[in-house]
């Protein structure tokens, strides 16, 4: 049995941090129905590509999970969703605050009818705070914690993240965690809980060696000047002869002179203390004096902590990833399919069923009545 079987969630989140948040827990066993808008439902059904008739984004965060559509703002909507907020275990929202309890679905109106509810909201900045109601997107997020600032291009402008860190890091993982320390006490007390989850503060922990440095030692971080930030010839991206690039991070001493030795690099260089810029443009000029492929055969066995830059498409058909069976799992819509998310979720709390889709809007309708 898995672990989370018996578990029923309703859903009202849409587009990323609650339909991700959900999925890890409908592989886990969960029940999921996401309560969609008719006509219309999740956003992310209209997202491109297309798969069938939604889309491939749409499949991927809402495989194996139900749906039904219904109008919010409908006076009886409240009396037709209660069978289903009876039964519930967790409910995930991710509205601005205070759009819940508009449409009479705010925690103390679901308490009501299910005190022992695990009411989980997710928003961008908390249900309080000078700016609880205000608009974001990922991008705001990480700017407003100060990440963005720290992730700088050469002329010293903030560079594009590859991927919402926000939303996935700092919305779905924590709803996740919480959800699921909500369930454990709820099982040692009998109490339900109301989980605040806010991206903006959980993103700081991803910061952690930055507040370490500011507030003990006053040193606060500087984009292009620390470790990690491109302040060290230990923890750089270098550029090949023919426009490749090789990510190279020998921090420690062990892994430094093995790389030094590997590219190189004369030995006036291999102190890297006294002057790291200048050791930067030494090893930039090495690695850009040999194609791609030549670092990736000197790197291939080495314990130096460098690897040549994949692209996704690369990164996929790697035998290391196809061993590990990670696109062995599906999801789709219609007779169209497509490799499943690969979830990191042990082997042991998945089920065996490889194949799962993405629900057609308001599929579960008749939830409604054969659960009244």
């Amino acid at each position: 049995m898995q672990p989370l079987a018996g578990i029923h969630i309703v859903d009202f989140s849409t587009l990323l941090p609650g339909p991700l948040a959900s999925l890890f827990l409908a592989e886990a066993g969960a029940e999921v129905i996401k309560i969609e808008r008719p006509d219309i439902g999740d956003e992310m059904r209209t997202y491109e590509p297309r798969l069938g008739a939604d889309s491939a984004n749409f499949a991927m965060l809402n495989r194996g999970k139900g749906s039904v559509a219904i109008d919010l703002k409908a006076p009886d909507a409240l009396v037709r969703l209660t069978p289903l907020l009876k039964r519930a275990d967790v409910l995930i929202e991710q509205f601005r605050p205070g759009v819940m309890d508009r449409l009479g679905l705010g925690y103390d109106a679901v308490r009501a009818i299910n005190d022992q509810i695990i009411y989980c909201s997710i928003t961008g900045f908390g249900q309080r705070g000078p700016r609880h109601g205000m608009a974001g997107h990922d991008l705001n997020y990480l700017a407003l914690t100060g990440l963005l600032s720290l992730a700088a291009n050469k002329d010293g402008a903030p560079s594009m993240p590859p991927t919402p860190i926000a939303d996935i890091a700092a919305g779905s993982y924590p709803a996740v965690v919480n959800i699921l320390l909500a369930l454990m006490h709820r099982q040692s007390t009998g109490q339900g809980s109301r989980l605040d989850i806010s991206m903006t503060d959980s993103l700081f922990v991803l910061a952690y060696w930055g507040l370490a440095n500011g507030f003990a030692a006053g040193r606060w971080p500087r984009a292009g000047a620390e470790l990690v930030t491109g302040g060290s010839p230990r923890y750089q991206v270098y550029r090949t002869a023919d426009g490749g690039y090789l990510s190279a991070a020998p921090i420690e001493q062990r892994f430094w002179n093995v790389f030094c030795r590997l590219i190189s690099l004369d030995e006036r260089f291999h102190d890297d203390s006294r002057d790291p810029a200048n050791v930067i443009e030494a090893v930039t000029a090495c690695i850009s004096a040999k194609p791609t492929d030549h670092w990736r055969r000197v790197f291939a066995n080495e314990d130096a902590c460098c690897a040549v830059v994949a692209s996704l498409a690369e990164a996929v058909e790697d035998p290391h990833f196809r061993a590990h069976n990670l696109f062995g799992r599906q999801t789709g819509t219609g007779l169209i399919r497509i490799p499943a998310l690969p979830l990191p979720l042990a082997d042991a709390f998945r089920d065996t069923v490889l194949t799962k889709l993405s629900p057609t809007l308001g599929a579960d309708n008749h939830l409604l009545a054969t659960l009244a």
